[in-house]
């Protein structure tokens, strides 16, 4: 009886064993489809993305497909309720409970570091849409909180994510939208200085030419001839003649591809000694050591080697989308502009999961143990008067274990694969622009822009999500 009640309570885990992306297929395929009307819709029909612990995801995507519907004040209301779940949403006792009894899927989603500063990104992109100028510069500011918070997270560890390059372009780029020069200089070197303390690369992005002449030009432009002439140095460039721009400039970000789903793998590993007679996981090719970090409730002196001889445990890995288009060119006013990578989220998204493997493969573990010691405990004695029912407890604490154990495959899906970036000077008045995408077998997607040159510095975003 207890096995067969066990059997049915556990049937909604046994359902819920796909991956998060395969769980909101419907809205993804959408998305790949470029349906964003229908893929904002279906958002709110998806149960998974509406429950409590999946409210910054629904945030996430619902925002972003407003923003692609170009509804920018629509869209800044998810984002700004995103960005202050991020501030304000704390781990919880009830998020370490349902993390350790079941899996980390049950916790609430706080959102990868990336996609933190890729919300700012968003709202900017929003307000200068919008043309709130001084709201933008706001979330230029807020930039700067960010980095510095995500540098406290990663400590003094400098091959970890402890900067974003592509974040303090941005930053650059508003400031100097509202014609704050000199914050624009800074924000510029600021990045400069990222990929120059990684040589010249930051996961994935080669120093963009464009920075190097953002950099000395608003240095120049400030006076600042010393640091022009340090950069010019560092940078291994000098400032080029800039072409006339009567009628301003055009920022043109291209949000190319989507972003890495997270699948599940599976690691063996076994309790064994090390020489000093501390308890440690190793996996099957002896490569992996991880540390057991004890629960208060269970006591080293009476682990038993043979309860903890095999884990299975369920650990994310990212799947690259690849990009279906690999070149883009801008051609106006008789002159042709190419792009150059500004943010690989991708690579940031494989790199970022990697430096944490270690800490989050410890909780993994320790997590498993737990179970698989309560699993142990509720085995009878031999000489046990209710043998019986302890053993068919005992089983039905291993099928939950068994099917509950699962890898957290959550993520912002609906994130580009790359941003590229370029540069064009406008002429006064009207300006007819054309963006060619060009893919395999030389297929292309035209994209036609119309943008009024006003003198000032402007910003839009292309996007090619197939």
């Amino acid at each position: 009886m207890i096995r067969a009640l066990a059997v049915v309570c556990l049937m909604p885990l046994l359902f819920s064993c796909a991956t998060y992306n395969n769980r909101i297929g419907s809205y993804y395929d959408q998305v790949i489809n470029n349906q964003y009307d229908k893929a904002y819709m279906a958002i709110d029909q998806n149960k998974l993305l509406r429950r409590k612990r999946n409210r910054l995801l629904y945030l996430f995507e619902k925002g972003k497909m407003a923003h692609l519907l170009k509804q920018y004040d629509s869209s800044n209301l998810y984002f700004n309720e995103a960005d202050n779940f991020i501030e304000v949403t704390r781990t919880s006792t009830a998020d370490i409970a349902w993390g350790t009894l079941l899996n980390p899927m049950m916790e609430t989603y706080k959102g990868e570091d990336f996609e933190k500063f890729m919300v700012h990104y968003y709202k900017s992109l929003n307000y200068l849409g919008l043309g709130k100028t001084e709201d933008a510069m706001v979330e230029a500011r807020r930039i700067s909180l960010r980095n510095y918070a995500q540098q406290d997270k990663a400590g003094a560890n400098t091959n970890r994510y402890s900067d974003d390059a592509f974040a303090l372009m941005l930053q650059g780029i508003i400031y100097e939208q509202s014609g704050d020069m000199n914050n624009a200089f800074i924000a510029y070197r600021n990045a400069a200085d990222v990929f120059l303390k990684h040589d010249g690369l930051w996961y994935g992005i080669g120093i963009p030419e464009q920075l190097k002449q953002d950099v000395l030009r608003t240095a120049t432009a400030n006076g600042f001839t010393d640091e022009a002439q340090r950069y010019s140095t560092l940078l291994k460039t000098t400032l080029q003649p800039a072409a006339s721009a009567p009628g301003g400039e055009l920022v043109i970000f291209w949000e190319n591809g989507l972003a890495p789903v997270k699948q599940e793998q599976s690691f063996m590993f076994a309790l064994t000694k090390d020489g000093l007679g501390n308890f440690v996981f190793t996996d099957a090719s002896g490569s992996m050591n991880v540390p057991f970090i004890w629960d208060s409730n269970f006591d080293p002196a009476n682990i038993k080697m043979e309860e903890l001889r095999s884990l299975r445990v369920a650990f994310p890995r990212y799947q690259e989308q690849p990009v279906f288009y690999t070149q883009g060119t801008v051609t106006v006013n008789n002159a042709q502009y190419s792009f150059e990578k500004a943010e690989n989220i991708n690579d940031l998204a494989f790199a970022t999961l990697k430096e944490r493997f270690a800490k989050e493969m410890v909780k993994a573990l320790s997590r498993l143990a737990i179970k698989k010691l309560a699993e142990a405990a509720a085995r009878p004695k031999k000489d046990d008067k209710k043998k019986d029912e302890k053993e068919a407890l005992a089983s039905a604490i291993q099928l939950f274990n068994l099917v509950s154990e699962k890898a957290d495959t959550r993520n912002w899906q609906s994130l580009p694969h790359t941003i590229l970036y370029t540069r064009i000077p406008l002429q006064t008045g009207t300006n007819q622009i054309q963006i060619n995408f060009t893919g395999p077998n030389q297929q292309t997607k035209p994209i036609n822009l119309v943008v009024e040159g006003n003198g000032r510095l402007q910003v839009q975003n292309v996007c090619t999500l197939r």
